[in-house]
């Protein structure tokens, strides 16, 4: 399990050289998720030479880089030259895996149509606006925008490839026409699309098992093993302790010595994997109460929150709180750390505060 942990930290680039920009990360990503907004701008830019915390909100604000629903669904951060073909791919399933759900709602394929079709027309000509702008288009047509119909009608206009994220006002997230704000999405034959997802979970979030890729595409295990013919030897299988994994053909060297993260909510290297018994350090006993996301019937739900990995081992977890010049972390460990731990740690949280232009302090919580 140790080297399947050495290995992701290498092409998830969590270790060795940083990319240059968020927008060639995403290229080698695919879509990131960004559920949390703030967490998914620092799970980029811990992986991007010189990225800021200010940098990352202007490559989003003006479309470098979008943010919509796709894939399990979830928020994800998406290229505009992504956005079409994941959607097409992977919208299907979302929707027919939501239809119980819309029953509920009252929402019949009718009604959606007609608020996907109010949506695009109250976007067209370069327009923004916000999820409440957007109810009130619903109402003033007689369509109910109350409790959960409206986010639903708004994510079926996602996944139908007409909307997509706005700049931001304010604190407030808008939407656009999609067709105005990717200008340049690619189009691809449905074995493209596939091959091509295939290719880049694998690449960069290997080695990895097909019920991990499975989990965090959505996909089916019939497009999966699709998929993975279709790569052909562009992928690798190596079996690790009795389980396949895939991965890149070409893998990348990894940077030596005690690394550290502060890894946000529901960074790459938590999220992406069904199975996340690699994360834990087998000599140390997982408490899952002192995490975020804890939850009674999910108790290692708690490693998509903020975590602190060594040697990318999950170890403790953190929390920060913001002042105009300092960033201070405060963490709560599993177990003690080494004196050697502590300084990986105090180079972690001395990276968040570059990323965030403030001085960075932190505590353990003794």
């Amino acid at each position: 399990m140790a080297d399947i942990i050495t290995r992701r930290l290498s092409v998830q680039r969590l270790t060795g050289e940083p990319f240059d920009s968020a927008t060639e990360a995403m290229r080698w990503f695919g879509p990131v998720q960004s559920q949390d907004y703030a967490a998914g701008k620092w799970a980029l830019g811990m992986r991007v030479r010189g990225a800021t915390d200010a940098g990352m909100d202007e490559l989003f604000d003006s479309g470098a880089i979008l943010r919509t629903h796709v894939m399990r669904p979830t928020w994800h951060f998406v290229l505009p030259a992504d956005i079409r073909w994941i959607q097409e791919l992977t919208s299907p399933r979302v929707m027919s895996s939501l239809a119980g759900r819309h029953r509920q709602l009252e929402l019949d394929p009718l009604t959606i149509g007609s608020a996907v079709e109010l949506f695009g027309e109250a976007l067209s000509g370069g327009h923004f606006m916000t999820r409440p702008e957007l109810g009130e288009v619903l109402s003033a047509a007689g369509i109910s925008a109350e409790a959960q119909r409206l986010p639903h009608l708004i994510a079926s206009a996602e996944h139908a490839n007409v909307i997509t994220s706005g700049p931001r006002r304010g604190k407030q997230f808008t939407y656009a026409l999609l067709d105005e704000r990717a200008k340049g999405a690619k189009r691809l034959d449905p074995e493209q699309s596939l091959v091509e997802l295939t290719l880049r979970y694998f690449r960069s979030r290997g080695p990895a098992q097909l019920k991990d890729f499975g989990w965090w595409s959505g996909l089916t295990q019939k497009q999966i093993r699709e998929g993975i013919h279709l790569a052909g030897s562009a992928l690798q299988r190596e079996t690790i302790d009795g389980s396949d994994y895939w991965f890149g053909a070409t893998e990348r060297g990894g940077g030596n010595g005690l690394v550290a993260h502060l890894l946000p909510n529901f960074d790459e290297f938590t999220v992406a994997y069904r199975d996340r018994t690699a994360l834990l350090d087998p000599t140390i006993s997982f408490d899952p109460t002192l995490f975020a996301y804890y939850r009674d019937s999910t108790p290692m739900g708690g490693m998509l929150s903020n975590v602190v990995t060594i040697g990318g081992r999950v170890r403790g977890a953190w929390s920060r709180t913001l002042t105009p010049k300092v960033v201070q972390v405060e963490i709560r460990a599993l177990s003690p750390f080494r004196p050697r731990e502590e300084g990986a740690i105090g180079r972690a949280t001395g990276a968040l505060g570059t990323f965030l232009e403030r001085q960075a302090r932190f505590t353990i919580a003794r």
